[in-house]
């Protein structure tokens, strides 16, 4: 049987799903070296069960999406069906490394002040602090992608079976 109404659809789909994904964490902020946004991608893949569409982002994206939690504060995140949940990440003895932090620093142009004097501090101190209160505090999830993801569904679930739908009549009016 032809599916391509049906991997057409599911093509849609993805692309839609990339396509706000990126869009939130443009609004969300996160998007200071494009390397997320860049490599947020999907592929639909034809299994003997049937279709399923991957998606495929960097590793910290998980990170990004659903938040972590630190020692002091629990962090959650809103799931694809609408379901607020706790972070499964969380940060226990450690903190972040200040070395990343402070580059984080220097790309975004912050500039840290001490309160009693008023002087510029250092990157280097600066990324200390920020890395103990992400520590105790964690880091706040965005759902940049669980929410594209649900509202995919929600729009795209109803109309797939009319891609299949299309696929049958197709098939049955070219088998004569």
């Amino acid at each position: 049987m032809d599916t391509a109404n049906l991997e057409r659809y599911l093509d849609s789909f993805g692309k839609y799903v990339v396509q706000q994904s990126r869009a939130n964490l443009t609004k969300g902020k996160k998007n200071v070296d494009k390397s997320l946004y860049n490599c947020i991608k999907f592929e639909v893949e034809n299994t003997p069960d049937g279709f399923s569409v991957k998606f495929f982002m960097n590793s910290y994206g998980s990170f990004v999406d659903k938040g972590v939690s630190g020692n002091k504060k629990i962090q959650e995140f809103v799931t694809w069906d609408n379901r607020k949940v706790a972070s499964p990440y969380n940060y226990k003895s450690k903190q972040p490394p200040s070395g990343i932090i402070e580059k984080w620093i220097k790309k975004r142009g912050i500039k840290g002040r001490d309160n009693k004097t008023g002087r510029f501090i250092t990157h280097k101190t600066l990324s200390f602090l920020i890395a103990r209160s992400i520590k105790l505090k964690g880091i706040k999830g965005i759902s940049f992608f669980q929410r594209p993801l649900g509202l995919g569904l929600k729009k795209f679930g109803k109309e797939m079976l009319g891609a299949v739908k299309e696929d049958i009549i197709n098939s049955l009016t070219t088998v004569k």
